[in-house]
This record gives structure tokens, C-alpha cells and sequence, in this order.
């Protein structure tokens, strides 16, 4: 089996099909499914009263129980797949739910319309959906600078990485790289509850990044009107984000833009002095944020036909 038409199979479900509210309604989510045994799991094993030390050791078992799970349950799936065509078509539709593209531009599609009317309050509402800052804080450039930022980060953690993962490694690779995600995204914070316990996930998962962050950035810059400014933005810029690779794609966003990311942000009520990325530009606006998708449109166009070629090329 070619695992990246298995991908591209995936892909062209979720550009038509999204995940369905019906299919939702009815059976929830694979993520959503992760995301309810770890939070079961933080509960159980999290006790404020352990050690620092006892709290680290469990949060290591959870991620290798959650990941080892995972990916195996995956391998199963993957190994009663059929020879040829049809087990290319079947492992396509097992991939579906793991990919986002559609569900990502819908989001950020949401925030820029009641941003443009002027209706403030309905936009923080939308940029809430994908952001973790508190959106009441957030003035227009504030919802449209972090709407920008998650559409930058999001495309790397949920569209390339599991796409990378899951050409590199089939279904366990895609499987296990959402469950990574999941996990960081859930208990791998810097906050004094998770500190400790999600500190083996979130190092797991800036590996388990490494390459797709890099891999985004460079997309984003060579399908942008811009290109020599992002690749010099994030040549000088991406080593200044607070994470080692969220850095690439926020930062080949703002250059190819020309708008500056990141920088300070509430979260929690408390104030985090983070540094700009592009900082000499101004805030993003509403067209911008416009501009944005259509670049992550570009980009995801490009994603799809390499995907296509590797698949011509295993095939």
C-alpha cells in the first residue's frame, strides 16, 4: 500500500465532506474520543498532594499508554486492510477524521465575517472557538492577530503534521501523531497544574513537530506573493516564539503578510510578555486576515498536489 494516496484519499474526504454535525452528534469524534481517556486518566493520576517528581513519572506513563494505545489499535486496523485499490479507498476513510483543512478554513472563515461588519463581540465569540487567550481582552487587531496566529500554527498541528505522519508511518503514524497532539494540547501547559504531569507530552510533541513546523513555513513562503519576506522573517524571526516550533509557520504568516504576531496575550486572567514576530509591522486587519486564508488556501492546494505526486510515484 502507498500510504500517501491513502493520505490523498483523506484529504479529498475532508475537502468535501468536513467531519458531518450528524456524523458528530452521533458517534462524537476519534479526537474527542483521546481527548476523554486522558482527561479521565489526569483526573485519576494527577494528585496535587504527589511529588513533583511522582507527578512527572505518571505523565510520562499516560503519554506512552495514550500514544502506545493509539498507534496500536491503528497497526490493527491497518494490517485488515485489503491489498490494492481497496485498501488504499478503506485506510482513506479510517484516515478521514485525522485531517482538518476544511474544519480549519470554516473557523477562521467565521471570524472574519462579523470582523469586517464590525460586530466586535460576535468575533471574539468565533476567536474563542480556536484560540486559548480570553477573547473578552482582545480590541478588533487583537481577535484578527490571533485568528491569524491560529491559522498559521493549527495548519502545521492539524493538517501537515498528521498528512507528514501519516505518509511517513501509515494509519499508526497519523493515529499516534493525534494522539501527541491531543495530549499536548490537554495537559502540556506550563501551568501549575500540568507543569509536571504533561511535561513528557509536551516534549513529545515539539518533537514529534520538528520537521512539519518547518516543513508549513516554507509552504506558506513559496505559495505567497511574498516570498523572499517570509523566508527572511523566519530566517530572523521563528527562534523568538515562546515554542520551538510554532515560531516557523507564525512567523512565514507575518513576513508574507506583512503584520506582526505574537507578543503579549492574556491568558487565565494573567498578562504574558511574549515577543513580537515581525515586530516593526503593524497589527493585522480584517483584510489581512482575509489575505491569510487565502494564502492557507494556496498552501494547502500545494500540500495536496505533492501528496498527489508521492502517490503517483508509490503507486
Amino acid at each position: 500500500m502507498t500510504f500517501a494516496a491513502m493520505m490523498l484519499v483523506a484529504i479529498a474526504l475532508d475537502i468535501m465532506l468536513g467531519w458531518p454535525d450528524g456524523l458528530y452528534r452521533r458517534i462524537g469524534h476519534p479526537v474527542t474520543w483521546m481527548g476523554a481517556a486522558i482527561g479521565r486518566l489526569e483526573a485519576l493520576l494527577n494528585a496535587r498532594s504527589a511529588s513533583e517528581r511522582a507527578r512527572k513519572a505518571r505523565g510520562a506513563g499516560v503519554a506512552v499508554l495514550v500514544i502506545g494505545s493509539c498507534a496500536g489499535l491503528a497497526g490493527l486496523a491497518q494490517g485488515a486492510l485489503p491489498p490494492g485499490v481497496w485498501g488504499v479507498l478503506l485506510g482513506g476513510i479510517v484516515a478521514w477524521p485525522f485531517v482538518a483543512l476544511r474544519a480549519m478554513h470554516d473557523h477562521v472563515a467565521a471570524v472574519i465575517l462579523p470582523l469586517e461588519a464590525g460586530d466586535l463581540a460576535r468575533a471574539r465569540h468565533e476567536v474563542s472557538m480556536i484560540v486559548g487567550r480570553d477573547p473578552n481582552c482582545l480590541d478588533a487587531a487583537g481577535v484578527a492577530r490571533a485568528a491569524t496566529e491560529s491559522l498559521a500554527e493549527n495548519t502545521s498541528d492539524g493538517i501537515v503534521a498528521p498528512v507528514f505522519w501519516g505518509i511517513v508511518a501509515g494509519l499508526p503514524g497519523l493515529v499516534a501523531y493525534k494522539a501527541i497532539n491531543t495530549l499536548d494540547s490537554m495537559i502540556g501547559h506550563r501551568s501549575p497544574r500540568y507543569a509536571a504531569f504533561g511535561w513528557a507530552s509536551a516534549r513529545i510533541d515539539d518533537l514529534a513537530n520538528l520537521i512539519p513546523a518547518r516543513m508549513t513555513g516554507a509552504l506558506f513562503a513559496l505559495v505567497s506573493a511574498r516570498p523572499r519576506a517570509a523566508l527572511d522573517c523566519m530566517a530572523r524571526d521563528a527562534r523568538l516564539h515562546r515554542s520551538p516550533n510554532a515560531g516557523w509557520p507564525e512567523a512565514a504568516m507575518a513576513g508574507a503578510l506583512g503584520v506582526r504576531l505574537s507578543g503579549p496575550r492574556i491568558y487565565e486572567g494573567a498578562v504574558t510578555q511574549e515577543p513580537w514576530v515581525n515586530g516593526a509591522c503593524p497589527d493585522p486587519a480584517p483584510a489581512d486576515l482575509r489575505k491569510g486564508l487565502a494564502l492557507y488556501r494556496r498552501a494547502m492546494g500545494g500540500m495536496t498536489v505533492i501528496v498527489a505526486l508521492l502517490a503517483v510515484v508509490g503507486l
